[in-house]
C-alpha cells in the first residue's frame, strides 16, 4: 500500500482463504456444502494491528477456536499472524454460525460433520465454552 507495508484487506482475505483450507481438509468442502446445502456465516469480523508486515516478510497464520457452544452451532475463530521469530503482527476473529443455503437462516441440528470438523480446531489457551 501507500505506506510499505500489507494492505489491511489483505488479512481479512487471507484468514478467509486460511480458514477454508483448514474446512477442506476437515472434508467440509464447498462440494459437501452444495450437497447438504449448509455453509459457514459471519457475523462480526475484526482485527487488531500490532506490528507492520512489510512486503517479501513471511507470515505465517495460527488459527485456533476461540469460542464454541457445546453444540458447535455458534463459534469464534482466532487467526494470530506471526513472523518467522514468532512476533504478533495482528489477531483477526471472526464470529459465526452455520447457515441452511437454501432456506437462508441459523442451521438446525448442527450437521455432524461440521460438528466434528469445528472440535478437531486447535483450541485456544483461553478457549471459552458457551
Amino acid at each position: 500500500d501507500p505506506n510499505f507495508h500489507v494492505r489491511h484487506s489483505v488479512y481479512y482475505d487471507c484468514a478467509a482463504q486460511h480458514r477454508m483450507e483448514i474446512l477442506d481438509s476437515l472434508g467440509l468442502n464447498l462440494k459437501v456444502f452444495q450437497k447438504m446445502h449448509f455453509g459457514p456465516v459471519l457475523f462480526r469480523e475484526e482485527c487488531v494491528f500490532r506490528k507492520e508486515i512489510k512486503q517479501g516478510e513471511a507470515v505465517y497464520i495460527h488459527t485456533t477456536v476461540a469460542k464454541m457452544r457445546a453444540d458447535a452451532s455458534r463459534w469464534s475463530i482466532s487467526h494470530e499472524f506471526r513472523t518467522e521469530d514468532n512476533l504478533l503482527c495482528a489477531t483477526l476473529t471472526v464470529d459465526g454460525a452455520w447457515m441452511d443455503t437454501k432456506l437462508r437462516k441459523l442451521v438446525d441440528p448442527i450437521p455432524e460433520n461440521a460438528i466434528q470438523a469445528l472440535m478437531s480446531i486447535p483450541k485456544s489457551d483461553d478457549f471459552i465454552e458457551s
